[in-house]
């Protein structure tokens, strides 16, 4: 097994910690700043982030076909981080709803551009070792996400309400992130490989394999609702903001430490047995906040399910990009990603008409057994490839 980190993927991880820095400063105080200083309603929250998300989703798998028909991933993946810098610091300097709506859009556009792209990238500098690969880059993306809201409560601590303050020192980070993406280089010898399949010409040459991880990822997906619903429930459970918070920062904390250890194991032991390890993972976390409500307990829940991310977020584009060409990674990646985000949005919405009418352990529930039969589904998948063998 082989876990050795290339220079390129040293830099898109040290673009991606400063990036998720930014953005996870502004991600817990968002709706705030909308709620209490905008007049905003949750209800127009709700409707800013489903625009902004979707725009997101149908992005990332364009712009993924588009890299492979180019040829070239670098440039997504500089404009991507560049659009997201300049959107960040907007609702500081306009404080308005269409500024925090423009900057939101703009800010999924510019992942959308970049997203597949990158992890195409990412997969063209593995050699033998994609799982450590993007492992380690999930580790540096998810330490900024850990990062970035400590960041922010410090800030707030200091200048209570001073929501603005945020939105600025947010763009420092994701500056730095751009001049980092100047650095980030294709790869010579596949570089100039091009793809000219459209997504319809893609689908009927993939492999039945790739066809076969897309579609039970995307269903695990809509059981895979929003990370809100987690703090929500912790904080139902605890009746402080603060420990639902520091439990989320916990969690990213255990994800960073977690994913490149579990990348390396994926590349030594399979991708597939990583990931299904994740899913039950995951099922005996949403059971746990489905049926308990200790307050201690809160603890062991988020770091286990910093596990279950680590095990299967990088894991699951190592695990398609071994099955895919170079020239065609980008509309793989993209189109799962594009499918993934889709199928969370519509999957958060039905979490939340779940907890409206009949309370939070009903969705927390339903997500654990769906994703327990996914992954026993695996297991016996696993199995039989053994007897055939």
């Amino acid at each position: 097994m082989k876990s050795k980190i290339s220079k390129q993927v040293f830099i898109l991880g040290i673009v991606s910690l400063f990036t998720d820095i930014a953005s996870e400063m502004l991600y817990p105080i968002t709706p705030i700043f909308q709620t209490t200083v905008l007049g905003s309603s949750m209800t127009l929250v709700g409707v800013i982030e489903g625009i902004a998300e979707v725009t997101a989703g149908l992005l990332k798998g364009y712009f993924g076909n588009l890299s492979d028909k180019v040829g070239k991933r670098s440039v997504f993946v500089m404009i991507g981080y560049s659009i997201s810098a300049i959107a960040k610091p907007l609702p500081g300097i306009f404080q308005n709803i269409p500024t925090v709506l423009f900057s939101r859009v703009s800010d999924r556009i510019g992942k959308g551009v970049r997203t597949a792209p990158r992890d195409a990238l990412l997969a063209s500098y593995s050699d033998g070792n994609s799982g450590a690969v993007f492992g380690f880059h999930r580790a540096m993306d998810t330490l900024g996400a850990a990062i970035g809201p400590a960041v922010a409560l410090i800030l707030l601590n200091i200048y209570p309400n001073n929501f603005q303050l945020i939105f600025l020192v947010a763009f420092f980070p994701s500056a730095i992130a751009v001049l980092f993406t100047i650095l980030v280089k294709d790869k010579q010898n596949s570089a100039n490989v091009t793809s000219k399949n459209n997504y319809l010409g893609f689908w009927k040459s993939a492999p039945t394999e790739y066809k076969k991880i897309l579609i039970l990822i995307t269903t695990f997906s809509f059981v895979n609702s929003s990370d809100v619903f987690l703090i929500l429930k912790s904080n139902d459970i605890s009746n402080s903001s603060s420990v639902a918070i520091f439990g989320y920062v916990f969690y990213n904390l255990i994800y960073a430490a977690a994913s490149y250890p579990l990348g390396g194991l994926s590349d030594k032991f399979g991708k597939q047995k990583v990931f299904t390890f994740g899913l039950i993972i995951f099922s005996v976390v949403y059971f746990g906040f489905a049926f308990l409500d200790n307050i201690n307990l809160i603890w062991i829940l988020f770091g286990l399910y910093g596990i279950y991310a680590a095990a299967t977020e990088g894991i699951s584009k190592a695990w398609i990009s071994d099955l895919i060409p170079d020239e065609q990674r980008g509309s793989a990646i993209g189109l799962l990603t594009m499918l993934s985000s889709f199928s969370i949005m519509h999957g958060s919405f039905f979490t939340g008409v779940l907890w409206d009418k009949f309370g939070s352990q009903i969705p927390f529930f339903f997500s654990a057994i769906i994703s327990l039969i996914i992954g026993t589904l695996l297991i016996v998948q696993n199995y039989s490839k053994k007897i055939r063998s």
